[in-house]
């Protein structure tokens, strides 16, 4: 008898189709508060609206894929909501989930992690935005072929909103627009927590599914600005699997995990995991040491979202501003689908099994 799991029985959801829009109803965040005991499955079907006309036959759907791929002899508890998804009393309302893009030290490659996520999350169909937040060395507007862009600033209802450039159909700010590219910044804390702030409350993001910030290296104040700012759906964790990129990113796991913080980190990214020539697509390298993250995923209890390999595409995408994600048939634009596929697997089982989280009140 099969084992059941939350994300056994997402996977199965997954099949469900809501009408209303023709997307399955766990992309759509309509699966909450979803327990599994044994064979008893209980969740709540949540709809924007009251009175939906398709209420019924979607419960009824899920009981029959449900029964059908687990088993008839399972138990389900289905409640029909209608409970307003958009939080109107937060920032960026209509933004479903907000994903951090971290890692412990600089040089393990967040930023190509990041723009290529956001490209392979565009290619699936999901509505999609970027901010560069890595203010001291803004990368995304090369990786884009965006340097000569100078967004546009409109009033809309009564207010100065900037409007974000758009590539691979992902809506991208960064700090990179704004300040010369050859000119180091050299600013105080305040300086670039503001700067972080203008990007999130300033931008004119309209409906998203997923705004993914880039985070700039380490912990600190920019950090500590977003969590405040932003109810963080979860964070993503960039490494390589070498010994010293793996112990800071232990650090930012505990930063993001801390009882002062309490972001959900969804799971960690092993970049630059193995040596691949394009022309030998079979053979592997371990330059930077072999599974380190996948090891140190299992000994914290954390998902590994995906290993990426070294590719010398990757590097030419990032410089030329052609992401290798925009290739899905490609060895490493299938390497980026499958971590958006992971990603999005895993924020659907962080929505359907815990509370929103709340935006950070420190006092000290």
């Amino acid at each position: 008898m099969e084992l059941l799991s939350v994300s056994l029985v997402l996977d199965c959801l997954k099949e469900v189709i809501n009408p209303d829009n023709e997307k399955d109803i766990v992309s759509l965040d309509m699966v909450r508060d979803l327990k599994v005991e044994g064979r008893e499955i209980s969740f709540s079907l949540v709809f924007p609206k009251s009175k939906n006309p398709f209420a019924q036959s979607v419960k009824k759907t899920c009981e029959q894929v449900l029964g059908q791929m687990l088993g008839k002899d399972i138990q389900t508890d289905i409640k029909i909501e209608a409970r307003e998804i958009v939080h109107l009393d937060r920032p960026l309302p209509n933004v479903k989930n907000i994903v951090a893009i971290a890692s412990g030290k600089g040089g393990v490659g967040k930023s190509t992690i990041a723009v290529n996520l956001a490209v392979a999350l565009a290619k699936m169909g999901y509505a999609t935005g970027l901010i560069d937040a890595d203010v001291y060395g803004p990368s995304i507007p090369k990786m884009l072929d965006l340097e000569s862009v100078k967004p546009e600033v409109r009033q809309i209802d009564g207010q100065d909103r900037i409007i974000p450039a758009e590539k691979f159909n992902v809506k991208v700010l960064s700090i990179g627009f704004f300040v010369d590219q050859k000119e180091a910044l050299v600013w105080r804390g305040p300086m670039a927590t503001s700067a972080l702030k203008q990007l999130i409350y300033d931008g004119y993001w309209g409906d998203l599914d997923y705004l993914l910030i880039d985070l700039p290296p380490g912990t600190g104040d920019v950090h500590l600005t977003l969590v405040q700012s932003l109810a963080v759906t979860g964070v993503v964790i960039v490494s390589t699997p070498q010994a010293v990129a793996l112990a800071d990113a232990i650090k930012g796991i505990s930063m993001f995990t801390g009882k002062s913080i309490r972001v959900p980190v969804l799971g960690l990214v092993e970049n630059m995991a193995w040596f691949t020539p394009e022309e030998l697509p079979e053979n592997r390298y371990y330059i930077f040491g072999k599974d380190g993250c996948k090891n140190l995923a299992a000994e914290l209890k954390v998902p590994l979202l995906g290993q990426i390999p070294l590719v010398q595409g990757i590097r030419e995408g990032g410089d030329y501003g052609r992401p290798v994600a925009d290739d899905e048939n490609s060895i490493s634009g299938k390497a980026f689908m499958e971590l958006a596929r992971e990603t999005v697997r895993q924020v659907g089982i962080r929505n359907a099994s815990a509370d929103p989280t709340e935006i950070v009140q420190l006092t000290r």
